[in-house]
């Protein structure tokens, strides 16, 4: 009997097929495989489907991964590439993340031929994301500017930036550089002007828990130091109950053997903020992102974020 490759589920995007291409090629090596054994299963997710529309009004982050851990519990397939940022605090039963590769650049990238950063675009400009995160930051930095709803791939995006749709746009730095997109961007944001979106720039691989075969494959491919820093900030993001309709960004750094952690939430318009630093324990990251969470929920009061969160 002829074994089926190992099966890789991914969206079908550009950016997501070079993430799974990417594990693709890292597995074969990590592990002397032929060209044949690891293949890739493209599925369109709900998030696909829904092009024009914000996906916060329609569920939020579980868009992009529904119909893939689907396909990891009937068995179609045997793991799953995703951007750890799109991936939902809580995952399905059954479902666990593996591994999470070396983090890329976490910084966001400013695009735009209507000024050389954020803050030279002129009064009124006007600048697309589809990202709260971002749009509350923006307003929070430059409260004279626009800020317009901008859904697309990033192809799609840098494309309705140069029809005038929209005078700027911010994208993450991290997909940029794997699609070789990287001459389109104007400049870079710093963290601290404009701090990321949890686990942005780290790649992670799900598979089913209970198959320890596939699981101790992708051992391979983890690496320490950003699974820990990615932990803190799952931890943070969990702990505040954070979905798309909720702008909160969190940082986790290791240096010198301890994890430095900043978190931020505002409201939607940029007029009210909090954020909290923590420095601790690299085997503490979790308890440190909860105990962040739980710091800041009190520093925002108990209205803050139900008042940003509709309840259906």
């Amino acid at each position: 009997m002829v074994q089926r490759p190992l099966l890789i589920g991914t969206r079908g995007s550009p950016l997501a097929l070079w993430q799974a291409n990417h594990v693709r090629a890292l597995l074969i090596a990590a592990h002397g495989l032929g060209d044949d054994a690891v293949a890739l299963e493209p599925i369109t997710t709900s998030g696909d489907r829904i092009r024009d529309k914000p996906l916060r009004d329609f569920g939020g982050k579980g868009l992009f991964t529904k119909e893939i851990d689907e396909a990891l519990l009937n068995g179609a397939v045997d793991l799953a590439v995703h951007s750890m940022k799109d991936l939902p605090t809580e995952l399905p039963p059954g479902v666990a993340i593996a591994a999470v590769l070396k983090r890329c650049d976490v910084r966001d990238a400013f695009i735009s031929a209507s000024g050389e950063s954020l803050a030279a675009l002129p009064p009124g400009a006007v600048v697309g994301s589809s990202s709260l995160r971002r749009q509350a930051q923006v307003k929070r930095l430059r409260p004279d500017l626009q800020v317009i709803d901008f859904r697309g791939n990033v192809e799609t995006r840098i494309a309705k930036l140069e029809r005038g749709v929209a005078d700027a746009t911010l994208l993450a730095l991290a997909g940029l550089n794997r699609l070789g997109l990287t001459g389109h961007v104007t400049s870079i944001l710093s963290t601290e002007e404009m701090l990321p979106a949890v686990a942005q720039g780290a790649i992670g691989i799900s598979c089913r828990s209970n198959d320890a075969t596939t699981r101790e494959l992708l051992q391979a491919l983890n690496d320490p130091a950003t699974a820990t820093a990615v932990a803190c900030e799952r931890a943070f993001l969990g702990k505040l109950d954070g979905s798309c309709r909720t702008p909160i960004a969190g940082l986790a750094k290791i240096a010198d053997g301890a994890l430095r952690f900043r978190g931020l939430v505002l409201n939607p318009e940029g007029t009210e903020w909090h954020e909290i630093e923590r420095l601790g324990r690299l085997e503490d990251a979790a308890r440190i992102g909860e105990s962040a969470g739980r710091e800041l929920l009190a520093l925002a009061g108990p209205n803050f974020l139900s008042s940003l969160t509709p309840r259906s």
